[in-house]
């Protein structure tokens, strides 16, 4: 059972579902596995939290 974990900067429900499911789609084509078997981790952070060449992201907006 793989496990996917992405950290991201905060997403829409579907810009996040689109992403889940094409990386499960992707990710079963790869190993052969049936999709049920892929776990997605979404971890969100906010622009306060992420760091860019030495700048927050919050900072570039």
């Amino acid at each position: 059972m793989p496990a996917i974990i992405m950290e991201l900067a905060p997403l829409e429900k579907e810009k996040k579902a689109r992403l889940v499911r094409e990386v499960t789609e992707s990710t079963s084509r790869a190993t052969g596995l049936p999709p049920e078997a892929i776990f997605v981790f979404i971890k969100e952070n906010s622009l306060e939290n992420i760091g860019v060449g030495g700048t927050l992201l919050a900072d570039r907006r």
